[in-house]
């Protein structure tokens, strides 16, 4: 058995992004961009306004009160002709351009406007500068503003259209086969049989796909036989990468292999060294990276998050920058740990001194989906790690609260 680490790094070594695609904003949420974004504008494009009040000369309104000669107004997306001379002002509003010869703004609180409108009465002086936004406050145009491999937020949608970038090069989604195997697994939905179950992988990791930023393609559920297999996974052609669930281990109907194999199926590696996942293999079939995935569903999705994420995010070429490991108090007592790294469900709380504490479930069986649902994140023990005693601290992987549920 290999370790997590090793298997990671095999998985993901050989990985390429994919090609490109131009979206539009509406539809840039979520993707990854595969190019810098550079501002076409200058934001913003002239010295404005910031507050609604009356652009004065600073020199002007050293001393107060001061009296003001009122010369013209300036709404938002206009501009003034004229020039601030000594003892004049212009009345203001925001984000509108600063009149010339103005070098501050008076916000209208600290004014007194006179019968006539023909003067103002300035009660609060503003020095040089004040509530004025430079030109190139935000960005100049020409400056990146966004990089390759950043994962577009709604925040970035709005700096993009902000530069005045309608359009975007970002990676198309990866193609995800999702192939079931298994005569004791059924639809959901679908007549169960009295030894059967109903299947959950396919749906959990045809989400989980999604989530991720790819394009699922789910193949069914393939029965327990050469032919029935080669004859799913031929559906995978075309496709950025395979993943099967089930059909891993070492027991007489565990096919994947063998029946991939005879179809070329290059192995890679087979058996991890932890707890839930064990019975992993990783390989190339005509090219097509393949991930196969025990039929626990626990381990299913913990081996998703731990290998099918970081690769997929290899294929839509996401830059994440490195970040130290999550740690929690551990809330009771844990055994020594076997030659498996292990991945214990828990519940996150707060200590009494608020501190973060994971505390795990009893049963941790692999077929046990409810306490996966359940759990807040998944307690990190190493191979061969000593008993852990309530109080110290743990890794811990958090699932937070995006759609993926990490």
């Amino acid at each position: 058995m290999i370790s997590v680490a090793e298997a990671l790094a095999r998985i993901t070594r050989e990985l390429k992004p994919v090609e490109p695609e131009q979206v539009g904003l509406t539809d840039a949420l979520g993707r990854v961009l595969a190019e810098d974004v550079v501002a076409r504008v200058t934001q913003p494009p002239a010295a404005v306004s910031a507050m609604d009040g009356y652009a004065v000369r600073a020199a002007d309104v050293a001393k107060v009160p001061s009296q003001l000669t009122l010369i013209g107004h300036v709404p938002a997306g206009a501009s003034f002709a004229g020039t601030v001379g000594p003892g004049q002002a212009v009345r203001i509003f925001t984000g509108a351009p600063v009149p010339a010869g103005a070098d501050a703004i008076v916000i209208q609180e600290d004014v007194d406007a006179h019968a006539g409108g023909k003067t103002i009465g300035v009660r609060e002086g503003a020095p040089v500068g004040r509530y004025i936004r430079p030109a190139g406050l935000d960005f100049k145009a020409g400056e990146v503003g966004l990089k390759a491999g950043r994962v577009l937020s709604v925040r970035d949608i709005g700096l993009a259209a902000a530069m005045n970038r309608p359009w975007l090069k970002v990676r198309r989604r990866p193609r995800v086969a999702i192939l079931a195997t298994g005569d004791e697994i059924v639809r959901p939905g679908d007549p169960i049989g009295p030894s059967q179950i109903v299947s959950s992988n396919g749906f959990a990791l045809g989400a989980f796909v999604a989530a991720c930023g790819g394009t699922p393609i789910d193949l069914g559920i393939a029965g327990d036989t050469l032919e029935a297999l080669k004859s799913a996974a031929a559906g995978a052609r075309g496709a950025d990468f395979l993943v099967t669930t089930g059909g891993a281990s070492v027991g007489e109907h565990d096919l994947v292999q063998q029946a991939l194999g005879e179809e070329g199926l290059t192995l890679d590696f087979w058996r991890i060294a932890m707890r839930p996942g064990k019975p992993l293999m990783f390989g190339r079939i005509a090219g097509t990276p393949m991930l196969g995935l025990p039929g626990n569903p626990v381990s299913t999705i913990v081996c998703a998050l731990l290998f099918l994420k970081p690769a997929l995010e290899r294929l839509l070429g996401v830059v994440r920058a490195p970040s130290p490991a999550t740690t929690a108090v551990l809330m009771r007592d844990l055994p020594a740990n076997d030659r498996r790294q292990d991945y214990l469900r828990a519940r996150l709380s707060h200590t009494g001194d608020g501190q973060l504490g994971a505390t795990p479930f009893d049963r941790q069986d692999s077929s046990m989906l409810s306490f996966l649902a359940q759990a807040d994140c998944l307690i990190v023990r190493a191979p061969e790690a000593p008993p852990a005693r309530a109080g110290e601290r743990v890794e811990i992987v958090s699932f937070g609260s995006g759609l993926i549920g990490l």
